[in-house]
């Protein structure tokens, strides 16, 4: 437990110092995190952001599980989601527009593309399915939804499923942030990347 919220789990709390400090840089108010599981970085940005101003928070996941889940377990961890933004949520200092969206990300995507969301998210961070297509599918998609000098965070940058010197790209991240970054070069800036995340910043359309 955590200020009340209930987790079971902590990727994240190493990260905040940095994610504060990038925060006060490029305030976002309109953020979507793509890989919710139990709600820990959308109660951060909601805990951190909406002291200072509304925001429009989206958290989309299928809580489902991923290859490194306990596939029996996620409809515990998507209770514990709903309960720990609710939360959020009532305790903010200014108003949250809150919106879960389950479902495969690529098609959450395009359906907030298709209702004219393109260029109106100041934040996006791709936390979503670890598999590279996955992942390169999420980075191309949710670029298209950023604003020009809006955020794009990358988590899980060396993450990989088989053991040590087994690694298979297809389950990595890293060979697709790697592939969007290169391709994207003339319209990202990278702005900080401690090993396992990787921070950049739309610079052109």
């Amino acid at each position: 437990m955590t200020d009340g919220y209930a987790f079971t789990t902590d990727w994240f709390s190493r990260f905040a110092p940095l994610w504060r400090k990038i925060l006060q840089q490029y305030p976002p108010s309109v953020m979507l995190e793509i890989g919710a599981y139990e709600g820990r970085t959308g109660c951060f940005l909601i805990d951190t952001v909406a002291t200072k101003r509304p925001v429009e928070m989206h958290c989309v996941d299928t809580w489902a599980g991923g290859v490194e889940h306990d596939r029996a377990a996620m409809g515990e961890v998507e209770r514990r989601f709903d309960a720990n933004l609710a939360k959020a949520v009532a305790s903010a200092a200014h108003p949250v527009a809150f919106h879960k969206h389950k479902g495969l990300s690529h098609e959450v995507l395009v359906r907030l593309l298709a209702d004219g969301r393109g260029g109106s998210f100041d934040l996006i961070y791709v936390d979503g399915s670890h598999q590279a297509p996955d992942v390169l599918t999420d980075a191309v998609l949710a670029f298209q939804l950023l604003r020009v000098d809006g955020l794009l965070i990358f988590d899980d940058y060396l993450w990989f499923h088989e053991a040590h010197g087994q690694q298979d790209h297809y389950n990595m991240p890293k060979p697709a942030i790697d592939a969007f970054v290169n391709l994207f070069q003339r319209k990202l800036a990278v702005i900080g990347a401690p090993l396992y995340q990787l921070y950049t910043r739309k610079t052109a359309p």
